[in-house]
């Protein structure tokens, strides 16, 4: 059944942080006319993790209403890095490493989207060809006051941290970006408030209907308290392996299950109702909810057997307290490895500062036993190197 423009907006508003403005979006769906809406994507890294799947999940919701998901990927704007939310210049990325990242980008965007109503463009299109007359035109519509109001500006302004000139631009080139693909709706994170008004004065200013800001919440990392960030290790990726995806999300605080059903699930609204009331149940245990969770997902983004498969081993490793069935085996020539050298080289974990970390925190185990941060592995005794309750790695000489 078709749904009315009325019955569309309340579908969309589920979920959703902020409108500016409802009014105006209920106007846009009363014209009964296909809606661009925007998304902007700067491939700052390779993977796609849950966070960065809510506003993708939104984005669905508009293109099986029957409207255009117009994908911006910034390979311009990548190279100089999105400053919102950060405390100190974002490290800007080349060419060569923009375009790898964008190579896997585009693969697991349709693992959520549609291909078939969307468009994806590249910002280089446009802004890689603006002449230093274009610049300066472009500059003379916003001034450097509004762009240093913005609170991220003004914290490192106060701290006395450089503010750069090509970060000021940034808002203005993803304001940009709506002018040359006409967004009649832009979506994006609570961080992202201030770009996504400067796109609705911008638009404005070039005689064109502004878009509706559309906000989505940012979701917390798998340690429950930091937005979901690759360089935080917290991520959940939706490539991840269905063990990976359902140990991650069984690690998660109970605090979250519900907002994870919410934000990263498809379920009806029904079942979010049965899903709060039984996390308000004493009498049933909050990880039976959160390993329906885990199924759930598991099952979206791989299928219904391997999320059967998941909770079975999961089960197996973690309840009865046996070692998973195949561990993965990492083959080396040296004669000893630094620990801390080996979760970074073998991606058990994602930095040196977070191995330390772990390390310090007791939550690595080399063939059972607890190790140090001085510690070091010996390939030639086949030992089996274990981070926290999910991950094992097998290392042996070869």
């Amino acid at each position: 059944m078709r749904l009315t423009p009325k019955e569309q907006l309340e579908h969309l508003k589920a979920g959703v942080a902020e409108i500016i403005s409802e009014d105006e979006l209920l106007r846009k769906l009363k014209r009964r006319r296909t809606l661009r809406v925007k998304l902007g994507i700067d491939p700052s890294s390779p993977d796609i993790h849950l966070g960065f799947s809510v506003v993708l999940r939104k984005l669905r919701q508009f293109q099986d209403l029957g409207h255009t998901a117009v994908l911006i990927i910034g390979d311009f704007t990548g190279m100089i890095g999105d400053p919102s939310g950060l405390n100190q210049m974002r490290p800007m990325l080349s060419k060569k490493q923009v375009k790898k990242n964008i190579g896997s980008y585009k693969k697991q965007l349709f693992k959520i989207l549609n291909p078939k109503r969307a468009d994806l463009l590249y910002n280089s299109e446009w802004l890689g060809k603006l002449s230093s007359y274009d610049l300066i035109d472009l500059e003379s519509r916003y001034t450097v006051a509004r762009v240093i109001e913005r609170d991220d500006f003004a914290k490192r302004i106060k701290k006395g941290t450089p503010v750069y000139m090509h970060e000021i631009l940034y808002p203005l080139f993803q304001a940009y970006d709506s002018i040359m693909v006409r967004a009649d709706v832009e979506l994006g994170g609570t961080d992202q408030k201030f770009n996504l008004l400067v796109g609705r004065d911008l638009m404005r200013d070039y005689q064109l209907e502004p878009q509706v800001v559309m906000t989505l919440p940012l979701l917390e990392g798998t340690d429950g308290v930091r937005k979901m960030s690759k360089s935080l290790g917290n991520v959940i990726g939706i490539t991840d392996s269905p063990g990976d995806m359902f140990g991650k999300i069984m690690s998660i605080p109970d605090s979250l299950i519900y907002r994870y059903f919410e934000l990263c699930t498809d379920v009806f609204p029904h079942r979010l109702i049965e899903v709060k009331e039984q996390l308000q149940d004493r009498r049933i245990n909050p990880r039976d909810v959160k390993s329906d969770l885990a199924k759930t997902i598991v099952r979206m983004y791989h299928s219904a057997k391997k999320s059967a498969e998941a909770a079975k081993e999961f089960e197996r490793i973690f309840s009865k307290k046996k070692s998973p069935k195949h561990v993965p085996v990492f083959k080396t020539k040296k004669n000893l490895i630094p620990i801390i050298d080996l979760l970074v080289t073998t991606k058990l974990l994602p930095s040196r500062s977070e191995a330390k970390r772990k390390l310090k925190e007791g939550a690595v185990t080399v063939s059972g036993k607890k190790v140090g941060l001085d510690y070091k592995v010996n390939p030639s005794k086949n030992q089996v190197v274990r981070v926290g309750k999910r991950r094992f790695l097998k290392i042996t000489k070869g």
